[in-house]
């Protein structure tokens, strides 16, 4: 250990400084490689993933609201006393179709397959 520092030595402070220039530089890209860049490309993803989710958010409603147009504008049903009747079904709609696509689905357990 101290052969090896003697050869640093040898060069004077300028070469120890060197070596000092050296090994912060190599810390500091280890630092924003390990660090930085996977926190960008993390934020690519959240922001990629939330106009994802906010569309098909956006796009389920519209499926939802023109449902709810046409149970109400094309079927003479429920007019009068039953014009709740609408609401209700686009409502049972859309609470099966989140049970069925959402963490409901992936906490179901999945069907044994019996062997022969």
């Amino acid at each position: 250990m101290a052969s090896r520092f003697s050869r640093i030595m040898r060069g004077g402070p300028s070469r120890l400084f060197g070596h000092t220039r050296d090994t912060t530089a190599l810390l500091r890209d280890y630092l924003v490689q390990e660090t930085v860049d996977p926190v960008r490309t993390l934020g690519r993803y959240v922001l990629w993933g939330t106009l994802g989710s906010f569309f098909v958010g956006a796009g389920a409603l519209m499926l939802l609201v023109g449902l709810l147009r046409l149970l109400q504008g094309e079927t003479s049903a429920f007019h009068g006393n039953l014009s709740w009747v609408p609401y209700l079904i686009v409502t049972l709609v859309a609470t099966v179709l989140r049970i069925v696509t959402g963490p409901a689905r992936r906490r179901r357990p999945k069907p044994v397959k019996e062997s022969q």
